[in-house]
């Protein structure tokens, strides 16, 4: 989270400006000061701010995602692949097996 900022010197000035005491303008400025700490942190509980996430957070997270699905899709190609060849390696067992009785067979007859 950012944080605000507030230029107590020029604050003081200004109500020195319209008439204020140096004493007045500095209670006043303290007093503006904690009210708008005491509002932002009423703010951050009310709007849970801390719990949000930035545009930045949403960034990394989309980046993270794009190269977890990119693995994923990798890993996807690569066991097709694997499995094809399983395939085609059992299809050509299977092939030589029934080659090799049918000459068997046929020797016995």
């Amino acid at each position: 989270m950012s944080t605000i900022t507030f230029d107590t010197h020029e604050f003081i000035k200004e109500l020195k400006n319209v008439g204020f005491s140096e004493e007045q303008a500095e209670v006043i400025t303290n007093l503006q000061k904690t009210t708008i700490n005491t509002t932002l942190e009423q703010a951050k509980h009310d709007y849970q701010l801390d719990d949000l996430a930035t545009k930045r957070d949403l960034k990394e997270l989309e980046f993270r995602l794009e190269a977890r699905i990119k693995d994923t899709e990798l890993k996807i190609v690569e066991t097709k692949a694997e499995l094809i060849r399983w395939v085609v390696g059992v299809g050509v067992l299977q092939m030589t097996l029934i080659v090799g009785l049918m000459l068997k067979l046929t020797h016995s007859i």
